[in-house]
């Protein structure tokens, strides 16, 4: 067996290989480089179960980042179990292969209960008095406590939020991606792996705040390119081979679709009133989107209006497509948890959540940081509500509050879905901005571009 490392830069093609990331670069030039064919969708958990199934979302079930639980008539988003992902994953089968095989997974997503030996990824606890406090899950259970003690905290409020890509030096306290690297490492040093992978989040943020053409990029680009070299140069030393690798890339838009709006105004959506705000009734709905992205699932509950609601959704701009259940099967996605029809925007656009049609009847969590309430993904949560004069005097009242004892809402994101810059899901037209694989190893197929599922086989060729 050889040790390999697979290190998920998030966000990382080949437009952003250049000067602003000499580490990369160079590192791209001496070693074997591919475009990778993104997932459909080219989101976070569909691509990363790809990658290690070999399987597409028909198969494994993992359809986007949340999705419809019909049972339940919940969206639910953000999942954890590993459970929820069908069939072996690579590392069991390297386990059947290897009696001495071992494996630690940092960060990356469906962490819990899975078959590693070692484990960490966020997690908050949820007391009855219903605080949030912010905190992470391992496995075993005695490295949460060791590697807080060696480390520090978390620094969750940097994983996602208003707060998450901030420029801060590396090796800050608040530094994401710099947390996990070392949080890798302290694994590597302690149980020296077979396997290791490492979820760096960095580029995610400003990517999507401030769009990829933004000048302002570079400095994250040079920040996790730093991340990435100390990591490469830790383990090369220690003779683990590494595979870099990223889940997507992503493009400029300039147009939010409010997909659920369209079809409140068609009637077909149901919205129960409570305490004064408006919640969307998903069970009672005739139709309903949840959005992720640059994809949408549309769960039609009358079947009689599946036409209508076909002709309707690719008829707004913005649009690109709609999946019926021969497209769903052709882009591997044909599977119960998704949608019964898939609309799958342009490169310049993105679906939000949206349902109401006054701000004032937006439910509480909205302009909150939610992301398992909120029936859809909302990138809105990386920015601070504009129109708070005094941003920073507010959060400091509202954590004053909270530290009292009283109950509060951290109401500090904004309603304005055109503050996002760039997105991702469907299949960038340029490979320039499709993710890419770069490794030192042997392992790569021949050819300039890997298919998603092609990613599995890569690292059970490497590790041997």
């Amino acid at each position: 067996m050889n040790r390999v490392v697979v290190i998920n830069v998030v966000g990382l093609c080949d437009r952003h290989i250049g000067p602003d990331m000499p580490f990369l670069s160079a590192f791209r030039e001496r070693t074997q480089h591919r475009h990778i064919d993104p997932a459909f969708p080219a989101v976070t958990c569909t691509a990363q179960s790809n990658y290690v199934t070999g399987k597409t979302a028909s198969e494994h079930g993992i359809v986007g980042n949340g999705w419809y639980n019909r049972d339940l008539a919940e969206v639910q988003f953000w999942k954890q179990p590993n459970q929820l992902v069908q069939g072996p994953k690579v590392w069991d089968t390297l386990r059947e292969r290897h009696t001495d095989f071992t494996f630690s997974k940092v960060f990356w997503w469906y962490n819990m209960y899975s078959s590693a030996d070692w484990s960490l990824t966020p997690r908050p606890m949820y007391p009855a008095d219903g605080r949030k406090v912010f905190d992470i899950y391992t496995h075993p259970a005695s490295i949460r406590t060791e590697i807080k003690r060696d480390l520090g905290k978390f620094p969750f409020p940097g994983f996602w939020g208003p707060a998450a890509g901030v420029t801060t030096p590396q090796g800050s306290a608040d530094c994401v991606s710099c947390w996990i690297a070392e949080s890798a490492k302290w694994v590597e040093q302690r149980q020296s792996p077979t396997l290791t992978t490492i979820y760096l989040p960095h580029l995610d943020y400003n990517l999507q705040r401030l769009g990829p053409n933004d000048p302002a990029i570079g400095t994250d680009l040079n920040m996790i390119d730093e991340i990435v070299r100390d990591l490469v140069e830790f383990y090369e030393a220690r003779e683990v081979q590494p595979i870099i690798l990223s889940e997507y890339g992503i493009t400029e838009t300039n147009r939010a679709i409010h997909l659920n709006r369209h079809f409140r105004e068609q009637g077909w959506l149901t919205i129960k009133e409570e305490l004064g705000l408006e919640l969307l009734d998903a069970g009672a709905s005739k139709v309903f989107a949840v959005a992720d992205h640059q994809v949408a699932h549309l769960y039609v509950n009358d079947p009689a209006i599946l036409n209508e609601v076909k002709a309707l959704v690719g008829s707004i701009d913005g649009v690109d497509s709609v999946l019926d259940d021969e497209a769903k099967t052709e882009c591997g996605i044909a599977h119960e948890r998704a949608g019964d029809l898939i609309a799958v925007s342009a490169e310049d656009s993105w679906f939000t959540y949206y349902y109401w049609q006054d701000d004032a009847k937006a439910p509480d969590f909205a302009r909150t940081v939610d992301i398992h309430r909120k029936p859809g993904y909302d990138p809105v949560e990386l920015f601070i509500n504009p129109e708070i004069t005094f941003p920073k005097l507010h959060i400091v009242r509202r954590l004053l509050q909270k530290k009292l004892g009283f109950r509060m809402l951290m109401d500090v994101i904004p309603l304005d879905a055109t503050l996002v810059k760039g997105s991702h899901g469907c299949r960038p037209a340029d490979r320039a901005d499709w993710p890419v694989l770069l490794s030192a190893t042997d392992a790569l197929p021949s050819g300039d571009a890997l298919k998603s599922t092609d990613v599995h086989d890569v690292i059970l060729r490497a590790v041997g």
